[in-house]
């Protein structure tokens, strides 16, 4: 993943799929609103990760599926003390279809949680992260 400035507050990432996304602070933070904010970015890949794992798994279920869209919520320690880590973070399956087997979604929604979303996974672990930096003078 490459994250590269835009000006202001504007970021664009790019990963190894080619396909940019930009990331932007609120307008009280200096932000122009060009796309969700980093922290959103977050929550919404913990959705979009479990979500693929769930439509996955009810397909090869045979499970029809009309509607589907997820909520995720959380909980931050108090402002004004940081950096506000998530305290928890809870994802909210709506799933609509025909016929559909609760106890199908329900597996559906286990597995992805339990085994299969990396996304899921690596909140849990918590694992270190490690910031380095490079300088590179420009001449005028």
């Amino acid at each position: 993943m490459n994250v590269t400035w835009k000006g202001g507050m504007a970021f664009e990432a790019k990963g190894d799929t080619g396909n940019p996304f930009v990331m932007d602070a609120y307008p009280e933070s200096g932000g122009d609103g060009l796309g969700p904010t980093p922290v959103e970015a977050l929550m919404g890949s913990l959705a979009a990760c479990s979500a693929m794992d769930v439509i996955s798994i009810l397909r090869k279920k045979q499970q029809t599926v009309t509607s589907y869209r997820l909520e995720v919520t959380g909980e931050r320690t108090e402002e004004g003390v940081y950096p506000r880590p998530f305290k928890w973070l809870k994802v909210t399956h709506i799933v609509e279809g025909p016929d559909l087997d609760e106890a199908a979604v329900a597996r559906a929604v286990q597995l992805s949680d339990e085994k299969y979303c990396a996304v899921a996974a690596t909140h849990r672990a918590a694992p270190e992260v490690i910031s380095e930096y490079r300088v590179t003078r420009t001449t005028a």
